[in-house]
Order: C-alpha cells, then sequence, then structure tokens
C-alpha cells in the first residue's frame, strides 16, 4: 500500500514497545521510561551506535528522501522531525560506512553535493560515541503537537527495522535528482504524509 499523497498532517505517538527500544540505546533504560511515563512529551538525548545509528538531514530534503523511501523503495526505519532537521534512524555502522558511499557517488565533487544531480545540503551520520535529542513518546495532552518536534514513522515495536547505508544512498542520490527538476514553484498542498508502517519489509 502506497501513502497517501494528500494526507492531513499527522503526528504519529511511538508505543510502549517503540519507547522500550529508543530507552535501550541508553546506559539507563529505566530511567528514560519513568522519565516518560510522567512527562511523555519531554525530548531525550540518545547515544547512537548500538540500538541504532541516525542520519540527519535539513527538513525538506530529507522529506524527499523519506518520500523516496516510501514511494519507491522499502519504507523507512523510524523518523522524527526535531527542531528543523529530519532524523531518519538506521542500522548501526550506517554512520561509519554512508560517507563514504556518498563521497564515491561524488557526493561533494566541486562544491556541488550529488555531482551531477545539482546543490543539495549535506547530511549529517550520527554513530557511535554520538549523540542525538529525539522528541519525547507523545505530545503533550493539552497541547497541540509542536511542528519542529514529532514523529513521522514513530518506533512501534522492540526490533523495528532500519535501513542500512545502501538504501539510505539510494534514498539521497534519488532525492537529489528529484530536487533539480522541481518547479520554482510550489504545489498546491504542503500537506504532510502519513506513511503506512504496515508496508515496512
Amino acid at each position: 500500500m502506497s501513502s497517501p499523497r494528500n494526507a492531513a498532517p499527522h503526528v504519529s505517538d511511538v508505543t510502549s514497545d517503540g519507547a522500550a527500544w529508543l530507552a535501550s540505546a541508553g546506559a539507563y533504560p529505566r530511567h528514560t521510561l519513568a522519565l516518560w511515563e510522567g512527562r511523555p512529551g519531554v525530548p531525550v538525548v540518545l547515544p547512537c551506535g548500538s540500538a541504532f545509528d541516525v542520519v540527519s538531514a535539513p527538513a525538506i530534503f530529507g522529506r524527499r528522501m523519506l518520500d523516496r523511501l516510501w514511494d519507491d523503495g522499502p519504507g523507512s526505519g523510524p523518523v522524527a522531525e526535531f527542531r528543523g532537521r529530519m532524523l531518519l534512524f538506521a542500522a548501526p555502522g550506517t554512520a561509519q560506512r554512508l560517507p563514504s558511499l556518498l563521497d564515491w557517488e561524488e557526493w561533494g565533487a566541486r562544491g556541488r553535493p550529488g555531482g551531477r544531480t545539482g546543490a543539495v545540503p549535506s547530511l549529517l551520520c550520527h554513530g557511535a560515541g554520538d549523540t542525538v535529542t529525539v522528541p519525547g513518546p507523545a505530545g503533550p495532552e493539552d497541547a497541540p503537537p509542536r511542528p519542529d518536534s514529532r514523529w513521522l514513522v514513530a518506533p512501534d515495536t522492540r526490533r523495528p527495522w532500519l535501513p542500512g547505508p545502501e538504501v539510505l544512498l539510494w534514498a539521497a542520490v534519488r532525492a537529489a535528482r528529484a530536487a533539480v527538476r522541481i518547479s520554482i514553484f510550489p504545489p498546491a498542498d504542503q500537506g504532510a504524509k502519513v506513511y503506512d508502517v504496515s508496508r515496512r519489509r
């Protein structure tokens, strides 16, 4: 099933199993889960490299990558937006391997990321030794969701499928190529998509 093209903006909450998976990345998972039990909307800092790596992209380009993953590829792992960045959760080891794959694709050739595909922003790869701030499992019940801190594809199991470096390279290259074909006039409907997690492979 493909994701709806004109879906209304949607914020997905993390399941209890998904929260347990996120918390398992830290040294004190019970402390993190206890914090979220009392304050489910609070963002937390989690280490990368064991449960997951994270590839961070500016929101617009990250959305294009996400669209490629869901429209033409295998779907994505968990994905969050946080303060203008798209956080794509990836298999451990991705942060170490992806930069060399991007270099091989001439991502930075002559100051033009993507080489022949035109200028796009660089991707930040967070792996072993790095930390990232992620949104809490759910937004506060008495406040509207924050557009700069939300889950687009929330973790829903204790062992979510995570894309590796080759899958994210594929999505980045196709997003970069598509970027140069986009009209200078924005489409009429800029609504966010709802991604059907049942399509994950």
